[in-house]
């Protein structure tokens, strides 16, 4: 029991204002339970705050003990778990919804493009936003930083192949008029859906498996653990469902909220829940850079938006399937254009495998251009 007092004290007083901003945790929930559905909202933004951080900490202590590629590998599939529950739950009031009255119609609709919206934000703030930051924070620290090119290439190209899936449903749903064109688009997604997939799979096996070698970091960083791995998973589990949790209350809420603060829908999918539902990997992302750990950092911002382009976005595909949900890939023009036009600017600037803080300046740029136009969509 005094092993995980004086643990718990070291976490706590080394980052004590921030774990301050716990206590809106309860809060969140309290509120939840009172159908002041506002201030949950308010909460549960601030609550996924310090629960990132943990997040964050727990990660890192496993990534010491594995390659960083795994590490990142950890920090991309933890941080979007609750993106994931964001989009099922989406998905699941999707299906409930009564579409015998036009309330329900409507209801369907908004929980779809919310689910859609939440999905390219996720991957245009991994890209743009924490890739932005951490080449900045990194930069002013070093004057030049590298990363492995060979996990940029790869993550690169996995990109831009879920850029195609993006782009052709799309243009089919522009050129295929009617029924017919709705239930063409449908097939074609499902059929994408399972192919991303499996190239995901594949690509797991490449980087983790058969060609380790590649994603090997050169001149690795080595730092003294502070928790045992026994303790950093039990944190790590924790601080996820404590997030998800979090989540799934905003989600709850969303609705309320944007009425209130009249904000647009497209905003709060592709700004606001991506932003804080990804909180940890956002966190912990920039600190890593500023330790000189860029490989670390590119791993969970590239990787986690290739895990969100070609893993998550297919398997909410393949949901909204078994569930009725006529969830496809035609993500809308804007949506698609943004992330198409972020996948390059983030392929040309990553070629070299050099980051200063220069680049981080640009991604930034790019990125609060995209928010302003989300912001200001009718």
């Amino acid at each position: 029991m005094t092993e995980y007092v004086s643990w718990f004290e070291s976490l706590s007083f080394r980052q004590s204002k921030l774990n301050l901003l716990l206590i809106f945790l309860p809060l969140s929930v309290y509120f939840e339970y009172q159908h002041n559905l506002s201030l949950a909202f308010f909460c549960s933004l601030i609550a996924i705050m310090p629960l990132a951080f943990l997040m964050g900490r727990a990660t890192e202590e496993i990534a010491l003990r594995t390659s960083e590629s795994i590490g990142g590998l950890l920090n991309a599939t933890f941080g979007n778990a609750a993106e994931m529950i964001i989009a099922i739950f989406a998905i699941v009031a999707a299906s409930n919804a009564n579409l015998a009255t036009p309330e329900g119609i409507a209801t369907q609709s908004t929980m779809i493009n919310l689910v859609q919206a939440s999905l390219i934000g996720s991957i245009l703030g991994n890209l743009l936003l924490i890739m932005g930051l951490s080449f900045v924070w990194g930069g002013l620290h070093h004057s030049e930083q590298t990363f492995s090119t060979n996990a940029s290439r790869s993550n690169g190209s996995l990109l831009l192949l879920s850029m195609i899936v993006l782009i052709v449903p799309s243009v089919y749903s522009y050129s295929v008029e009617g029924q017919k064109g709705i239930d063409g688009l449908s097939n074609l997604s499902h059929i994408a859906s399972i192919i991303l997939i499996s190239i995901y799979f594949l690509f797991l096996l490449f980087q983790l498996k058969t060609h380790v070698h590649l994603f090997a970091t050169e001149g690795a960083h080595f730092e003294e653990s502070e928790m045992s791995q026994r303790d950093s998973i039990i944190l790590l589990v924790l601080a996820t469902v404590l997030v998800s949790w979090m989540a799934h209350i905003l989600v709850h809420s969303v609705e309320v909220a944007a009425d209130e603060f009249g904000l647009p829908y497209l905003f709060i999918g592709v700004i606001l829940l991506p932003f804080f539902g990804n909180a940890a990997e956002h966190f912990t992302a920039v600190v890593v850079a500023g330790k000189n750990k860029m490989e670390l950092s590119f791993a969970i911002s590239m990787g986690s938006s290739t895990q969100i382009a070609v893993f998550v976005a297919p398997f909410m595909v393949l949901i909204s399937w078994f569930l009725d949900v006529p969830l496809t890939f035609e993500f809308g023009l804007l949506e698609t254009i943004s992330v198409f036009l972020s996948v390059l600017i983030v392929n040309f600037i990553a070629e070299d495998g050099r980051s200063n803080w220069l680049e981080g300046a640009m991604l930034l740029g790019a990125y609060t251009i995209l928010g302003a136009a989300f912001l200001f969509y009718p």
